[in-house]
């Protein structure tokens, strides 16, 4: 700006005139005390917490450890809601070890979480490159994963079970399955942990099998939908987590959460509870019918964007944290 500009802008009578007010007037967002520390090498993991920004996702994460030690601590549900993404990035033991320390108190999954965990118990390995297979008309056409799968979901359901503990007993129980311990469906079976699986018939490579039977496993999942909603039915107090599904399960929450309250009636309410998504990306269905519905009114909602494979860990480390001294012993 030239010399004669800045004198004709100093002069023009509406500058003059200008509002102003003292910054320490002013709210402001960011101030020292929320603002991060450098992290000193060899330091205790309570220690890298506390060094976090209390700002945005950072907050968010602590905020999220909190509500679910808290709900823990009350003896409270948590349910983890999730896709099988967790499962293929390596989160099962993560998963694991928060059901064996009562934390996670019900796990509620769609129709791939089944084939991945088992291939994973039963092999060692999972998740096929699916571009190269779809061109060659292979894709998801593993023997084992369809023939022992569908077959483990006809002979439970005829016994009365749902898709969960069917799968979850079938790889307990079958001599063949030579890695049970990292099996979510197994460990829930054996600590008496309800696991619900929600299907979407077509969705799933195990229904491109010819002993897939739509009957059991339409019958199986309704089932666990019904589970679902009465374990919805306590959920006041609690937490719900969805990791990772972009659809059915924000879905089935939904539908499950307002048969749990028409059921309970309107004195029973399931109002006060935490509801948190963790997602790589944000999704239309997560945002609307897992957050901002379902928490509406006296609900808390918290967002975590992020990789699972390191947002997860990070909030399981946190949530130990918090329950040092109560019933985990934080290792």
């Amino acid at each position: 700006m030239s010399d004669n500009q800045n004198k004709a802008m100093t002069a023009d009578p509406a500058v003059l005139s200008v509002k102003r007010y003292s910054l320490a007037d002013r709210m402001s967002k960011v101030a020292l005390d929320k603002i991060g520390r450098s992290y000193n090498h060899g330091g205790l993991f309570s220690e890298f917490l506390s060094s976090l920004p209390d700002i945005l996702a950072a907050s968010e994460l602590l905020r999220a450890a909190a509500a679910i030690a808290e709900a823990h601590r009350n003896g409270r549900p948590v349910i983890l809601g999730m896709g099988a993404h967790p499962i293929k990035v390596g989160l099962s033991p993560i998963i694991i070890d928060l059901m064996e320390r009562g934390v996670i108190t019900a796990v509620a999954t769609n129709g791939a979480s089944i084939v991945h965990d088992f291939e994973l118990a039963y092999a060692g390995f999972t998740s096929e490159d699916v571009a190269a297979e779809l061109c060659k008309g292979t894709f998801g056409m593993a023997q084992e994963t369809g023939v022992m799968l569908n077959t483990a979901i006809i002979k439970a359901v005829e016994k009365g079970l749902g898709l969960g503990k069917a799968i979850g007993s079938f790889i307990l129980h079958e001599k063949t399955v030579k890695y049970k311990e990292i099996s979510i469906f197994a460990r829930a079976c054996e600590l008496g942990v309800p696991a619900t699986v929600h299907v979407a018939i077509g969705t799933d490579i195990i229904h491109m099998h010819p002993e897939a039977d739509g009957a059991a496993i339409g019958e199986g999942s309704l089932r666990d939908f019904r589970l679902l909603a009465s374990l919805i039915r306590g959920l006041e107090g609690g937490v719900f987590i969805n990791l990772g599904s972009a659809v059915i399960i924000p879905e089935v929450f939904m539908k499950a959460l307002n048969l749990a309250r028409n059921i309970s009636g309107a004195d029973k309410q399931i109002q006060r509870f935490t509801a948190i998504n963790m997602d790589f990306i944000s999704h239309y269905r997560a945002q609307v019918n897992v957050l901002q519905r379902p928490a509406h009114g006296s609900g808390t909602a918290i967002n975590l964007i992020g990789h699972h494979e390191i947002m997860f860990p990070l909030l399981a480390a946190a949530i130990k944290e918090h329950l040092k001294g109560h019933d985990c012993d934080g290792s």
